[in-house]
Formats: C-alpha cells, sequence, structure tokens
C-alpha cells in the first residue's frame, strides 16, 4: 500500500468512526503544529491561504492550490482533504480536474461547493452534474478519495434551509461521500440536516457552541474554516500594536518548536 492509499484509507475510516476535529492549517508551518497537538487529518482552508499570498478568498488559482496541498502533504504524515472551491471553473469538466490535480499533489479528500466567483449558486441540475463529474473523477483514482460536496445558500445570503436539504440529497445521490453547508446558524439546523441525509456531514464550528452541541446534533466532522488563521492574525496584530506602543512583553514566548517540527 502506497502512501498516499494508507492516508485515503485512514481518512475514509475517519468518517465512519466517532465524530472529530479537523482544523484548517494556512501553511505547512501550521500544519506541522496540528499533526504535533495530535489532530488526525487536516483540511486546507481557502481564505487562509488566500491570506498567505495577501489576497482576499477566493482570488487563488488552480495550480497555487495544488502547490498549497503539495507542500502540506509533504510536512506532516496526516491524510490532507482540499478545499478546492468551486473547482476553480463552472463546468463539470473543472470540477473532475480539480479533484485529479489535488490526489496528485497528495490530496486524499476534497470538497466542490455550489458557488461560483462571478456571485450566483448554480441551480441544482447542475450543480449535480458537476458533483457526479467529481465523483467519477475521484472513483477513478484507485484509491479512497472522500469527496465532499458543499451547498453555500447559508454563506451566500440565501438561508434556505430547504433547498439546502434538497441540495445535499441530489449532491449524496450524485456520489458525494461527505456533505457541507457551511454557515448553519444553530443544532436544530444542523440536526435537520444530518436527519434529513444518510451521508456524513461536515459541520463548520459555530463560535459560542460548545463542540458538543454540535456533534449531539448530528455532526461526524466539524471543521473551523479560515477560523485558526484569524486567531493567529490576531495575535500577530495585537503584538505588533503593543511593540510599536513600546510594549516587547508579547515577545516573550517559548513553543515546543522541536517537537512540533522536529529536531
Amino acid at each position: 500500500m502506497t502512501s498516499q492509499e494508507r492516508k485515503g484509507v485512514a481518512f475514509r475510516a475517519l468518517h465512519a468512526g466517532e465524530a472529530f476535529v479537523i482544523p484548517n492549517p494556512w501553511d505547512a508551518g501550521s500544519g506541522r503544529v496540528l499533526a504535533g497537538l495530535g489532530f488526525k487529518a487536516l483540511a486546507t482552508t481557502s481564505s487562509g491561504f488566500a491570506f498567505t499570498l495577501g489576497r482576499r478568498d477566493g482570488t487563488t488559482t488552480l495550480d497555487e492550490v495544488v502547490r498549497h496541498i503539495r507542500a502540506l502533504d509533504l510536512a506532516t504524515d496526516v491524510p490532507v482533504s482540499a478545499d478546492l472551491e468551486n473547482g476553480y471553473g463552472p463546468d463539470p469538466e473543472s470540477a473532475a480536474r480539480a479533484i485529479t490535480r489535488a490526489a496528485g499533489a497528495g490530496a486524499v479528500g476534497g470538497s466542490i461547493e455550489d458557488f461560483d466567483p462571478d456571485g450566483h449558486l448554480y441551480d441544482v441540475p447542475h450543480a449535480t452534474e458537476r458533483i457526479a463529474a467529481a465523483a467519477a473523477a475521484a472513483g477513478d483514482l484507485g484509491f479512497p478519495f472522500t469527496l465532499t460536496a458543499r451547498a453555500e445558500n447559508h454563506i451566500r445570503g440565501h438561508p434556505d434551509l430547504h433547498d439546502t436539504i434538497a441540495r445535499l440529497q441530489a449532491f449524496a445521490d450524485a456520489g458525494a461521500d461527505v456533505l457541507y453547508a457551511p454557515g448553519l446558524r444553530n443544532p436544530q439546523e444542523i440536526r435537520a440536516v444530518c436527519e434529513a441525509v444518510t451521508k456524513p456531514v461536515n459541520v463548520l464550528a459555530l463560535p459560542g457552541v460548545p463542540l458538543a452541541q454540535i456533534i449531539d446534533a448530528g455532526a461526524q466532522r466539524v471543521s473551523l474554516g479560515g477560523g485558526l488563521t484569524w486567531v493567529a492574525v490576531r495575535a500577530m496584530a495585537d503584538a505588533a500594536t503593543a511593540i510599536a506602543a513600546g510594549d516587547l512583553a508579547p515577545l516573550s514566548v517559548d513553543l515546543p518548536l522541536g517537537e512540533w517540527l522536529g529536531d
């Protein structure tokens, strides 16, 4: 079994066991730290990665993301799943190509969403055709690749739970392994989604809602999106502001880098 096959099997198995948190590193160093802290898998964050390039979310290219995936995969021994946004193109062929290229860079999972960067949700038949193409590409890889299908309603100004559920059900029928509706607002919405579908559900962590409540509502996987990136950026900005005012105390940190990054 190759390393990627082993990671693919391990990642698939996580979705059949106890609910788990999958954190989102923004670069290889943060990935090493998270793996060193014991997390069993990692997922890229489109917004966090775009920030490392000095850009806003939705402005990276597939080539840039592929390089990012490869760096994360080489940095750790844990499975990596990739946020592939809309597949970097509106057509089904783009979604399929994004899966193939992400896998070629070492990913053993990836997500495709139903929102176009031009600012509109794809209609359900077209969105479903894109997921079917991505699922077919994943099936041709020769190892377990976990495809996540995302319904973007709730973070794109259209919080229609009925439509979200209908989309996720269609995506499941089209071959998605995991279903994801980022932006669900409370445990009641999470529960409604989880009870309406037969595939594992990923939930974006909700600030102020305990992890136990999210899992109790039915989530199998809990991701953090760009959250950790913004925590780190906030800490840096606060420290830099204090330093600019003459306070060097924020520089007094002691990190176990040897433990996280190796000797």
